[in-house]
């Protein structure tokens, strides 16, 4: 599968400076996992650029009283990461930020993408989304990959991410239902179609 994911990706033509490969899907989906994979099997010339550098920091969550829904589609900086993605279809370098999952913070500068890549590989839940200010990017993609899982997958999947960050299987499962199953729910039934739904 990998080899013929790669394969297509690699004869697409690109709109701009180099190509746009948005890899989406719901919280727990695997997107992350196949969006390295493909950076891998495609080689030096490609990149990964991860869509949760765009998080709202804890402080402006907390002020709008948003802090329980962080990663819901409110809680990111939606125009920004348009912004960079547009940047990232034209200019020679793009320096974009990261999240880190350990601090719990988006780091501003450190993900450099330079004139030596020719294949962005973005992923993320809300790239295909079909909401304001996100369905700006439809237009930005030079190939689009969807990854569909069962609910019930999903589930078991996000209770277990929380148990592996330290949270008891109560408290896993509390999170995992009151913020992470609402988004994957909006994901599936609010995404637009994508060129190729695995």
């Amino acid at each position: 599968m990998l080899d013929d994911l790669a394969a297509r990706v690699a004869a697409v033509r690109p709109k701009a400076r180099r190509r746009l490969i948005a890899v989406a899907g719901p919280p727990g989906s695997g997107k992350t996992t196949l969006a390295e994979k493909l950076v891998m099997h495609l080689g030096p010339s490609a990149a990964l650029v991860p869509m949760d550098g765009f998080h709202l920091d804890n402080s402006i969550l907390d002020a709008r009283g948003h802090r329980a829904r962080k990663g819901a589609p409110h809680t990111f900086d939606a125009a920004g990461f348009v912004h960079a993605i547009r940047r990232l279809g034209t200019e020679d370098e793009v320096i974009l930020p990261v999240f880190d999952r350990t601090r719990d913070v988006a780091i501003a500068g450190v993900l450099p993408v330079g004139p030596e890549t020719e294949t962005a590989v973005i992923e993320g839940n809300y790239l295909l989304l079909n909401d304001a200010t996100w369905n700006e990017l439809h237009a930005l993609w030079d190939f689009s990959v969807f990854l569909e899982v069962s609910e019930e997958e999903l589930e078991r999947r996000l209770i277990q991410r929380w148990i592996d960050h330290d949270h008891s299987p109560e408290d896993a499962k509390a999170r995992a239902m009151s913020n992470d199953m609402p988004n994957a729910r909006r994901v599936k039934s609010e995404s637009v179609q994508a060129d190729l739904t695995i």
